[in-house]
């Protein structure tokens, strides 16, 4: 029998983590803000904290807002880009990041500073003006449990920024326990995509997402380097068409991320497949008849179970490239090294 490595053990935890999140009640603070008064609004993270972040500044573009998501190691580079008047968003599963810390020195001081993590004691919690916590617990090694309870905490403060009832959400997730619960456990199609994709001479890997979506290709795509040493690619809508597609063909597998009624990735799908790659939809419905993971059409529950595919996808992969799954060869935890 296998001995499960320290990540499944995390994925198996997600159903209980994600309790623990919907069961923390949001910072009174985040209902008295008024997006509208500041003159920008800048969401920070880094890797999986950054693409978190993806579908929130979608929403808040969708409403008017001034809204910048860059990574906190570019906005390093560019520090003006935090103003007096800003409200400030930044995640940081442990709060610890060395960019994150560098910023927190660096920036003027924002009007509001609002601080997603899971460490009350970190850097980021106590400068944070309101704290939001993620509440995942402990985690070992590469990010799942606090992955996930980043999306659902980020839709959340979503939600109370902008005057929502955060009911409808809770429920939905609620209605959807049963459904996380099951796909945390290990699944067939997972395990064929790895066992195919190593008996190809040159195995490529790539995850193209759209939309909200995008987060879990650029996201998929990082953890999948982390816990399995699989070098994979992730883009968002287009890119991959400029350029990279050029690398498609019988030795590339594709994963696409999206509602399935995305025309651009309907074509994508169409004509990768005519070209011999192998198809993989990780939505409600496939795009062009391949594979399909289907996941619900909620967008919140899709990015949820989705990532739990490519979960299991990392650690099929990782056992098929000889890997302990997850566990880290050169880096670490928390990435402190600038």
């Amino acid at each position: 029998m296998t001995t499960l490595s320290a990540y499944e053990k995390d994925i198996l935890q997600q159903p209980d983590a994600l309790s623990e999140q919907l069961n923390y009640a949001l910072p009174a603070e985040l209902y008295e803000l008024e997006l509208q008064s500041y003159d920008r609004i800048v969401l920070a993270g880094m890797g999986s904290s950054d693409y978190a972040l993806i579908p929130i500044e979608r929403a808040l573009i969708a409403r008017g807002l001034p809204v910048w998501r860059i990574d906190a190691g570019r906005l390093l580079d560019m520090p003006k880009m935090v103003t007096p008047d800003t409200l400030l968003w930044m995640t940081s599963q442990s709060g610890m990041s060395g960019e994150v810390v560098k910023l927190l020195d660096v920036i003027v001081r924002p009007r509001t500073l609002i601080g997603v993590t899971n460490d009350t004691g970190s850097i980021l919690a106590r400068r944070a003006d309101i704290l939001m916590e993620l509440r995942s617990g402990d985690e070992a090694t590469v990010s799942a449990k606090s992955y996930l309870n980043t999306l659902v905490a980020s839709y959340r403060v979503l939600a109370a920024l902008t005057g929502e009832s955060e009911q409808p959400l809770l429920d939905r997730l609620h209605q959807h326990a049963d459904l996380v619960a099951a796909r945390v456990q290990p699944l067939p199609l997972p395990q064929t995509i790895a066992d195919d994709f190593f008996r190809r001479a040159k195995p490529r890997l790539v995850m193209v997402g759209m939309g909200a979506d995008a987060a879990t290709a650029m996201t998929g795509a990082l953890i999948t380097k982390e816990s399995s040493k699989v070098s994979a690619e992730g883009f968002i809508g287009g890119e991959f068409r400029h350029g990279p597609m050029e690398t498609s063909g019988a030795e590339m597998t594709a994963l696409l991320f999206g509602d399935g009624s995305e025309p651009t990735l309907i074509q994508l799908a169409t004509d990768l497949q005519a070209n011999g790659t192998r198809v993989i939809s990780v939505a409600p419905t496939a795009y062009a008849d391949s594979e399909l993971l289907e996941t619900p059409q909620d967008e919140l529950m899709r990015l949820i179970i989705a990532m739990l595919y490519v979960q299991q996808l990392t650690v099929t992969l990782a056992r098929g490239n000889g890997m302990v799954p997850g566990q880290f060869l050169y880096g670490q935890k928390i990435t402190v090294t600038l």
